[in-house]
């Protein structure tokens, strides 16, 4: 079955939902918001729609503020928005589209043009999307990127400092990896390695931040998370490696860990601790977690 893109339309007249819905139907998902506090409610619910057609003159929130709180919003911010109103003025598209908006479509509409557009930005934000993903994502794993880790762990760094709360990575290797490509071949250690992501991410929080740090190395964020609860979810993880046997193939990791220490600002220590504490980990035999 196609995944079609998601469309939310929002407008507080039925005739012009269903005017838009039956130009629509056939080649997008539809959701319908009939005024702009509804609009903000669903547009935040995953999965998030894959672009907004707003009108301006709703009863409780117009769609200027809508548009503002939803470019403003880290969540919503790349989520294309046209505006679809009966307002003409030139003002009041300058308006629309300073505030972030793609596009201005006024009514009565033409539905071959409004089919039209829709489909040029639908697929902008698909390439945008996929642009994003290269950037952030390791293409093999799922797993967030190096570059992305580095990049958040400024904000994790200042929200734990912010709110007084412990910060802990945990620095995990898979044991004797070039044993198992050397004696499986390279397909199998990417099976290997895919199943090792995928173990880690359904054993975490989905606040947890999860990457490739290179190679066989994987690091995860714990956001308050003290040292000692870090240690038992870090034994939970090496728990399920263990009993995983991708492709009937045993294999255990090593984990080290780090806390973020008092008048630390950045990662710097707490990865050259955590990689010290899984060096240890390996050194006194592997398949255990050293903290440091």
């Amino acid at each position: 079955m196609v995944d079609l893109p998601t469309i939310l339309i929002a407008d507080d007249i039925a005739l012009n939902i269903q005017i838009l819905a039956n130009c629509l139907k056939d080649d997008y998902r539809l959701k319908i918001a009939t005024g702009g506090k509804q609009c903000l409610k669903i547009a935040q619910e995953e999965p998030y729609p894959d672009l907004i057609l707003l009108d301006i003159e709703m009863p409780d929130i117009d769609g200027y503020e809508v548009c503002r709180r939803l470019k403003n919003n880290l969540s919503t911010t790349d989520i294309p928005i046209i505006f679809v109103t009966a307002k003409q003025e030139l003002e009041a598209e300058e308006h629309g589209l300073t505030l972030g908006a793609v596009d201005y479509i006024t009514k009565p509409i033409h539905p071959a043009i409004v089919r039209a557009r829709i489909h040029t930005h639908i697929t902008l934000k698909i390439q945008s999307d996929k642009l994003r993903a290269m950037a952030l994502y390791d293409q093999l794993t799922g797993l967030y990127n190096r570059h992305y880790l580095l990049d958040i762990s400024q904000n994790k760094i200042a929200r734990s400092i912010r709110y007084q709360q412990p910060l802990t990575l945990l620095m995990i290797d898979i044991d004797h990896f070039k044993r198992v490509n050397d004696e499986f071949g390279h397909p199998a250690g990417d099976t290997i390695l895919k199943e090792v992501a995928k173990s880690l991410q359904l054993s975490s929080r989905k606040e947890d931040v999860i990457a490739r740090w290179g190679g066989e190395e994987m690091v995860v964020f714990l956001d308050n998370c003290d040292l000692g609860n870090a240690m038992k979810k870090a034994d939970q993880l090496r728990h399920n490696i263990e009993q995983l046997m991708p492709l009937e193939i045993k294999i255990t990791i090593s984990i080290g860990v780090g806390l973020l220490d008092e008048g630390e600002t950045d990662i710097s220590k707490m990865l050259k601790r955590a990689d010290l504490a899984l060096y240890n980990a390996k050194d006194n035999g592997r398949n255990q977690v050293v903290s440091q």
